[in-house]
């Protein structure tokens, strides 16, 4: 777990990013919004928040503000393109966007909920496939902090939902973390895939898991 074990380790002790529980997904493993939309994660500030950076959380060299295609001030959304990822997302308004060469990170401005986008090669991770990845980061992650409980859970499309509970808190949090993975496969290539990273506080992590459902049904991935 070469590239990406130093990405997590870096992204947790910077972004503070936790862990999390065995939350629910739909009786078909489907991860669902239970009627959540961006309206109820937004700022509504019409977009203004994208203007602005941070790059101590972006944490690479030269982090750049990720482009923003369109802003549903309605709707509680803005559409940012994630250059280097070849990704497009849809992020609540009230949040911030970077990347560098290696990840792209988004944030709300209070900094409580935290997400991370890395391009994943199997093969140079050292495992045959996302199952394999999410069995072995989370394996990784509990023997390094003992008190973590990860466990993984495939979803109907394929798609792998690694959660994670009882991660420590970072600079700035008021509480215990909790961590979401999505680890997607690029269609027709298992040796080749996207790694979704959502973090949130313990006590929002119902919340979270609905607002990944909303970033994952409205995300665009360049294979």
């Amino acid at each position: 777990m070469r590239q990406k074990e130093s990405g997590v380790r870096l992204f947790l002790a910077v972004a503070g990013v936790g862990l999390c529980l065995a939350l629910p997904v739909a009786a078909n493993d489907k991860l669902e919004a239970g009627g959540q939309t961006f309206l109820d994660f937004a700022t509504l500030d019409n977009g203004a928040s994208f203007s602005q950076g941070d790059p101590i959380i972006a944490g690479g060299p030269n982090p750049v503000s990720s482009k923003v295609l369109a802003i549903e001030s309605t709707k509680g959304f803005a559409r940012v393109r994630f250059e280097q990822m070849r990704l497009t997302m849809s992020l609540p308004l009230g949040w911030q966007a970077t990347e560098d060469w290696e990840r792209g990170i988004a944030y709300s401005t209070d900094k409580r909920y935290r997400l991370i986008i890395w391009r994943v090669d199997f093969d140079f991770e050292g495992v045959k496939d996302a199952e394999h990845y999410a069995a072995t980061k989370g394996g990784s992650i509990q023997a390094r902090r003992p008190t973590v409980k990860a466990q993984a859970r495939k979803l109907s499309d394929g798609t792998y939902l690694v959660v994670y509970e009882n991660a420590p808190r970072a600079q700035g949090d008021s509480e215990m973390r909790v961590v979401f993975d999505l680890v997607m496969t690029q269609p027709g290539n298992s040796k080749l895939g996207v790694l979704v990273t959502l973090g949130v506080p313990a006590s929002d992590a119902g919340r979270g898991i609905k607002l990944l459902a909303l970033l994952k049904e409205n995300m665009r991935i360049d294979w």
